[in-house]
């Protein structure tokens, strides 16, 4: 597989304002000349060693395989990562980049708070001033996270725009990137957006898809199918990427089903929902309004309601190579609750999209049959929505009582 390309069939492309040509240029020469240079290459290993903690771990779910009676599920341990998600791989790659192109500062947007916590943790081991946008929504239902960022100080920057999510913190970061290119670099946060943003993400994310491979095959078997969550695409195409080009296993990627397949209540892009557009730089399947605007999403998952799809996804799901399904909200929170208490892991809400679809294709398929589940990150960012979904009354009684032990401190402070 090339480590570079524009497009993905009719997908991707660089469809950005004039004021972008230059940075773009200048990024994609970088990025070539860095991907071919073995000292860089070392670079990255050698962090994604002793500071991602890579290798992660396949685990066998042993207790849930038996339970459904089926096909054999394992799981990758993503969520094992330095920063508790995979976007830390692509982030490594992106900073160190950076740092060679001698940029003095580094932006990022953020959805679920996990690219820019990453971002937020690997500038401050660099060295470097961070700024990462992310939407008013957002930051309130991943308040840990925002928290996080900003403990290894980086900058947040709410975004009260549209719908105050992903799509619109994206529009606040290219708007700052195209004043201050000269010594900025934008650290994009999953496989989409202008080339050559698309395949530099999943270069650097394939470090999953080469140890499941070697990891499979060090455990006696080759998986049959291999299943993760879609948003943008980092986490999906980084573990599919060195399985693309063979026949086998089949690779499935699920969607946010949402509330229902109702307009606005889900981000389903490729199970028929999603049309030809362009936006954000690239062009690839996008959920519109009739009048060709960008749809509203929902999900409960603040990862996964991003309205368009990266270019090789968009491309990989016409040609047949990645099935597309959904997971909704419900299943996926059964799922987190099921992972949890039969195997003892917390898949973050973007992760159990995957693990809910894995458990019913474990249900179908027989026993000799192994999945190989992508959990893309931990749920202790999820923690505001988790325990609200599944123990609502014990947590509010929870939340009345911090609160109620601040008032005291909160009037001497006023008093002072």
């Amino acid at each position: 597989m090339n480590s570079y390309q524009d497009y993905f069939g009719q997908f991707g492309g660089r469809y950005a304002a004039e004021v972008l040509r230059t940075p773009l240029d200048e990024l994609e020469a970088a990025y070539r000349s860095a991907i071919a240079d073995p000292a860089f290459r070392a670079e990255f290993d050698r962090v994604a060693a002793t500071y991602t903690g890579r290798p992660t771990p396949l685990m066998h779910a042993a207790n849930l395989s038996a339970a459904c009676g089926g096909a054999q599920i394992h799981v990758k341990l993503e969520g094992l990562a330095n920063t508790g998600a995979h976007k830390i791989n692509h982030v490594v790659g992106q900073c160190l980049l950076a740092k060679r192109m001698g940029k003095k500062r580094v932006i990022a947007e953020t959805g679920a708070g996990q690219h820019g916590l990453a971002t937020a943790a690997m500038c401050a081991k660099l060295g470097l001033p961070c700024q990462v946008y992310m939407g008013a929504v957002d930051m309130r239902r991943q308040k840990p996270n925002v928290f996080w960022m900003e403990l290894f100080g980086a900058e947040v920057t709410q975004v009260d725009s549209g719908s105050r999510t992903l799509k619109d913190a994206v529009n606040e970061a290219l708007r700052d990137w195209a004043g201050s290119f000269a010594d900025t670099y934008y650290v994009i946060g999953s496989a989409l957006g202008p080339s050559p943003y698309p395949a530099m993400v999943r270069e650097f994310q394939t470090v999953v898809g080469r140890e499941v491979q070697s990891q499979c095959r060090a455990a006696g078997f080759e998986p049959d199918a291999l299943i993760a969550c879609v948003g943008g695409g980092s986490n999906s195409l980084g573990m599919f990427a060195p399985f693309l080009e063979a026949e086998r296993p089949e690779l499935i990627g699920v969607e946010a089903g949402g509330r229902a397949l109702a307009p606005g209540q889900h981000a389903s892009r490729m199970s028929g929902h999603g049309v030809p557009a362009i936006a954000h730089g690239y062009k690839s399947l996008f959920l519109t309004t009739g009048d060709g605007q960008i749809a509203e999403t929902h999900s409960v998952s603040a990862g996964l309601d991003y309205p368009g799809v990266g270019p090789q996804l968009a491309e990989l799901g016409r040609t047949g190579r990645v099935q597309f399904t959904t997971a909704s909200d419900a299943e996926a929170l059964d799922a987190v609750r099921r992972f949890a208490r039969g195997e003892g892991i917390v898949m973050a809400l973007e992760s159990a999209h995957a693990g809910a679809v894995a458990l019913a294709e474990a249900r179908r398929r027989p026993p000799d049959q192994h999945l190989v589940v992508n959990m893309s990150g931990r749920g202790d960012k999820d923690l505001f929505i988790l325990a609200r979904e599944l123990d609502p009354a014990r947590w509010r009684e929870f939340l009345e009582r911090e609160a109620a032990s601040l008032a005291p401190a909160a009037e001497a402070e006023v008093r002072s």
